[in-house]
């Protein structure tokens, strides 16, 4: 997929105005520690354009440059709707000039929101109630980054480095991690309740996927660090230097190593340590993967050692323009397409995973099963087979038994559903109409009946393959269920009693899933976990006894914290993130 396509298939003329839907702003490709020829790269990215208010302030993004060390609020950035002041600026403005970092935040967040947008195929909303997510570029002078639900903002800090003041706001990866919390919240709010290790760990693991694909899916950081000992670095690159080896070292590493000299955010971190894992389909049994940060970096590794095998297959298609060397632009657009490709993958298996107690083989089935939804053939480069490989060699085997073709998708939903009740109009959009359905066919699809049952969303949506323009119309239904009981009725329901839990002891069981329906109205897939599955519910309930779960306070916001708090204690120099 040529990201030429992707920005051509978003840049689409008004039919009212004539007026283009997108803009292209300069933002720092990566972090200030990544140079090449001695200054900053940058790059300029492609957000909606909308008529902005000073801050800038949009219709989902307001950028409020207050800073609570020092009670100071910073003159309000303007961004003019025809230029972008600091195309070409010097490194000294970007460092320096406030401004430029209120424009860095706006236009990471807004490129991020609409990756997750273009994906999915409809607009994406918050958690919280409000239209804006806040932004603060110089939040408070301390190590740190974080987003908050309560405070509905993203929130970023800064600090004396070695070689001057260090500006969290200016990493494009931290910016996109936070951006993408915000995004993954709204988007699935009970992936932050209490549940497996997987779960605790993907919120971190899903948004460092996201933030690192963005980056290598930008073509100018790629070609900085791209084989640095090439005689004409500006033309070809060679054959050498493209093995999944030397790749490997030269971008992988050679990216890891500039983007933390100073500023070790929980990404830079993730990224380095999450390729120096050797693949063991043993490491989330064993006791140094149960910490939910550390589990997240397997999710990583999986997805790098994929996105790895798939740029190389690109570039052994690429033929030489003279003997052992290839054009040095082909390969780096090899690698910025085959991020892009796996980024909208990624983002889009949100949609086809399930709502409560998520596990690592529940996000490669629907990684799998969003993926061939819309491209069937993936014959021409095996971004499938790629991800099926890699996953398998940490250890995680997709959810669905489904063999043949297409090992690993979900599997279809049942034929023999009521439909006769249902009005497929309403179905598009009432979660009441969407109930009805699931009551009428409770037994086919496994609904426990006692449980108190809602349905939380219901999205059309529209999803576009921009190589040929395939359209695909779905309609994406989710619902959770609950159970309240205690600790002395768990063995009625077959599920065992953590050890030391007394009989009073409040416990809440939690079932859910999606629904995805045709444009004709019809079930393709039901994808959940079952309210009273005996052996996950009885896994879930130890592994929360263990960790503190159900002590009184124990909330997810606060164990988060806790977590990160301790991984900074435990990274000397590294930079804690609470959310």
């Amino acid at each position: 997929m040529s990201h030429v396509s992707i920005a051509r298939a978003r840049e689409v003329a008004s039919p009212t105005t004539g007026s283009a839907r997108t803009r292209t702003l300069t933002v720092i490709a990566q972090d200030p520690g990544v140079r090449s020829r001695g200054r900053i790269v940058t790059t300029r990215l492609r957000v909606p354009a909308e008529v902005l208010a000073p801050g800038p302030w949009g219709y989902r993004v307001h950028v409020i440059d207050y800073d609570s060390s020092k009670d100071a609020l910073h003159p309000r950035a303007a961004i003019d709707e025809a230029t972008d002041a600091f195309e070409g600026a010097p490194d000294g403005t970007l460092l320096g000039d406030p401004r430029f970092h209120a424009q860095n935040v706006y236009a990471i967040a807004m490129a991020t929101l609409a990756r997750f947008e273009f994906a999915l195929g409809r607009r994406v909303g918050w958690a919280f109630s409000s239209h804006q997510l806040k932004i603060a570029p110089h939040a408070f002078a301390d190590a740190n980054a974080f987003y908050s639900r309560e405070a509905e903002a993203l929130l970023f800090g800064y600090f004396a480095g070695e070689k001057g003041e260090v500006h969290t706001a200016l990493s494009h990866d931290v910016v996109a991690h936070e951006t993408t919390h915000a995004l993954l919240d709204g988007l699935r709010e009970r992936y932050t309740d209490p549940s497996s290790p997987d779960q605790a760990a993907f919120h971190e693991g899903f948004a460092d996927v996201v933030a690192l694909l963005s980056v290598f899916a930008q073509p100018s950081v790629v070609g900085a660090v791209l084989d640095p000992d090439a005689e004409a670095p500006d033309e070809v690159v060679r054959v050498s230097a493209l093995t999944a080896e030397r790749l490997k070292r030269t971008v992988l590493f050679g990216l890891a190593e500039q983007m933390g000299e100073e500023l070790q955010l929980a990404r830079g971190s993730a990224l380095r340590s999450s390729l120096d894992i050797v693949p063991s389909p043993d490491l989330l049994a064993s006791a140094e993967f149960q910490e939910p940060h550390r589990r997240g970096e397997i999710l990583v590794a999986a997805m790098l050692s994929a996105f790895l095998e798939v740029w190389v297959r690109r570039l052994q298609r690429l033929g030489e323009v003279r003997s052992g060397q290839v054009d040095r632009a082909l390969a780096v657009e090899q690698g910025a397409d085959a991020a892009e490709r796996l980024l909208t993958m990624a983002i889009r298996a949100i949609d086809y995973a399930p709502p409560v107690d998520l596990q690592f083989g529940d996000y490669l089935s629907a990684l799998l099963t969003a993926d061939v939804e819309l491209r069937p053939d993936d014959s021409r480069y095996g971004y499938r087979e790629a991800l099926r490989r890699s996953f398998a060699a940490f250890g995680i085997e997709p959810a669905s038994p489904t063999r043949g073709a297409e090992p690993g998708v979900w599997q279809k939903s049942p034929a023999d559903l009521r439909y006769d009740r249902s009005h497929f109009e309403s179905m598009q959009r009432d979660p009441g109409e969407v109930f009805r359905f699931m009551w009428e066919n409770r037994t086919a699809l496994g609904i426990e009946p006692d449980a108190y049952s809602k349905v939380i969303s219901v999205r059309p949506v529209l999803r576009i393959d921009p190589d040929d323009g395939f359209a695909l119309h779905e309609t994406v239904a989710e619902y959770v269920q609950i159970l309240d009981t205690r600790g002395s009725e768990l063995a009625d329901f077959g599920i065992a009693r953590p050890e030391g839990m007394p009989d009073e002891q409040r416990v809440l069981l939690y079932g859910g899933g999606i629904l995805l329906f045709d444009e004709y109205g019809r079930l393709k897939y039901h994808v959940y976990n079952h309210l009273l599955r005996k052996r996950r519910q009885s896994e879930r309930l130890a592994y929360l006894w263990r960790s503190g779960a159900f002590r009184a306070g124990a909330s997810i916001a606060r164990r988060i914290a806790a977590l990160h708090r301790r991984r900074a204690l435990d990274m000397a120099g590294d930079v804690s993130e609470e959310w």
